[in-house]
């Protein structure tokens, strides 16, 4: 009878895929958001930002990138955990000196996205993993 049970190196494995993860997510927030802290203030009056779209639209691409690579060696756990973790360590210290202290709601809504996200991205790169491992090759 086998075991179900995962080996120390099953285990080692996820973890370092989730702190690789952790770190790509946390880099990338650093590289396209991190820098940019200075809102901007129109003629009217009213402020946005301090981001732009272009720089949510590359941090986003660049995650969805690292999400599928990883998700296509079936590094799932690391992914996905990985992925979110790293986000919300980089927009906790990104945003923690709010004084208000609504930063928290918008660290748990980046993270639960991120979550949302990733597991979506994981289970269509799985799905179409399968597919294509089903399928068969044409011989040349």
């Amino acid at each position: 009878m086998t075991s179900n049970r995962p080996t120390p190196s099953t285990i080692l494995h996820h973890l370092l895929s989730v702190l690789a993860l952790a770190g790509v997510a946390a880099a990338a927030w650093a590289g396209w958001l991190g820098w940019d802290q200075q809102r901007d203030v129109h003629p009217d009056g009213h402020t946005t930002g301090p981001y732009e779209a272009w720089q949510v639209i590359g941090l986003v691409l660049t995650l969805l990138g690292a999400v599928v690579l990883a998700a296509s060696r079936r590094h799932h756990v690391g992914a996905v955990l990985g992925t979110a973790t790293g986000l919300a360590v980089a927009t906790w210290y990104d945003w923690s000196d709010d004084g208000s202290g609504l930063f928290v709601v918008g660290v748990f809504l980046v993270t639960a996205a991120a979550l949302a996200g990733t597991t979506l991205t994981c289970a269509v790169t799985a799905a179409v993993t399968r597919r294509r491992a089903a399928s068969p090759h044409p011989s040349a």
